[in-house]
């Protein structure tokens, strides 16, 4: 992943440490932001999206482990927890919960951004397994979003549930009734045709000869991406 692209979020409320992070990771290519504690990180989050939150554990009124916890309901983001506590409860606490990685005090810088370079390589793959290409769209299983380069395309509740089935189970072929209960579809097996044609339409560069939503006769249907 390229640094350049990535903002990360420092909270720590040593002005020394934080402003030498902002600094360091500055000149390794990273879009820096900084806050004071968890409630002036919390105003950030916001405003704005990070790549990833490099938070010290200790800090005065909420800790970096509270406010991981707290924000994990609402917030994927991944942190990369700074701590001088260095015994095994203490990170298997962290990781339970929410946080992605722990480095321990002192460290060497170089080490901090080969970590944060690692969690931002799992976070991309993560987010790209999460994708579905299908020629010059994108759907977006996470947020259930079918996209192409001018925006996200409209799509009816049925027909996102559909292509979320599809998408989840893609290159295995589902009948008919296996997909009228996935998607929780009302009415006769004939629905599902119904739907996958209308999908196709939306997706397919010729809805006659479709390459991604193939039928299988006899059998169902399977989604082929690129």
């Amino acid at each position: 992943m390229n640094p350049d692209m990535s903002h990360i979020l420092v909270v720590d409320d040593d002005r020394r440490l934080r402003d030498l992070l902002q600094k360091y990771l500055m000149d390794n290519g990273f879009r820096v932001t900084v806050a004071t504690d968890a409630e002036d990180a919390r105003q950030r989050l916001r405003g704005m999206e990070f790549d990833l939150i490099v938070m010290d554990r200790m800090m005065p009124g909420e800790d970096g482990l509270a406010f991981t916890r707290s924000i994990r309901t609402t917030n994927s983001v991944p942190i990369l927890m700074l701590t001088a506590m260095g015994e095994t409860e203490a990170r298997i606490d962290g990781l339970e919960g929410g946080v992605d990685d722990y480095l321990s005090k002192p460290f060497e810088p170089r080490e901090l951004v080969l970590r944060i370079s690692m969690i931002l390589r799992r976070a991309q793959q993560m987010k790209f397994d999460r994708e579905v290409r299908l020629g010059d769209f994108v759907f977006d299983m996470e947020r259930e979003i079918l996209s192409d380069g001018d925006g996200a395309l409209r799509l009816t509740t049925t027909e996102t549930s559909l292509l979320r089935v599809l998408a989840e189970n893609a290159g295995q072929i589902l009948s008919r009734e296996a997909l009228t209960r996935l998607c929780a579809i009302d009415g006769t097996d004939r629905m599902i045709d119904v739907q996958v044609t209308r999908l196709r339409r939306k997706i397919e560069p010729d809805s006659r000869a479709p390459r991604y939503l193939q039928t299988v006769r006899g059998q169902g249907y399977v989604l082929r991406p690129d």
